[in-house]
């Protein structure tokens, strides 16, 4: 089995959000102790935007993310929340790969038959990435998806 799955995957879903929602904690203590109620209104209001933001934008780009994703010849195998699932390629009905967007995306779309397990509608993870100048250069992990996918496709006579 090969990973095919970021290992940065576990610092995107844990380690930043705890940076990033800690240093707005600790900025909002400060503005309290610093200013208190009466003069720190922009400086509570600021730290509260930047939290609302910050959960928004990770509980849409990054929470979503399978933990990890091994290659396993004719499958997918997905560790996600401590669960370890089996996606055969014939499960999947799309894969679309998400370009200059940090972390980098692969969605897979899911079939109507496999969407009604415990997987849902879509599996997301971030792929391992080489590196490149190019922010638009394409994923080699999608592109080989892709194929893969559509091959057994073709061989189920969809």
């Amino acid at each position: 089995m090969k990973k095919i799955s970021s290992a940065s995957t576990g610092f995107y879903k844990k380690g930043f959000p705890a940076l990033w929602f800690g240093f707005l904690g600790v900025s909002l203590v400060g503005a309290l102790v610093q200013s208190g109620l009466r003069t720190g209104g922009v400086f509570l209001v600021v730290p509260c935007v930047m939290g609302l933001f910050g959960y928004v934008l990770m509980r849409r780009f990054v929470w979503d993310l399978a933990d990890e994703v091994y290659d396993a010849g004719d499958c997918l195998i997905v560790k996600n929340r401590g669960r370890e699932y089996r996606l055969p390629f014939t499960d999947i009905m799309n894969v679309s790969s998400s370009i200059a967007v940090n972390p980098p995306r692969i969605t897979l779309r899911l079939t109507p038959q496999a969407a009604s397990g415990s997987l849902g509608s879509e599996v997301v993870f971030s792929p391992v990435k080489k590196f490149s100048l190019n922010p638009f250069a394409k994923n080699e992990v999608a592109e080989d998806l892709m194929v893969r996918v559509d091959q057994a496709r073709s061989k189920r006579g969809v």
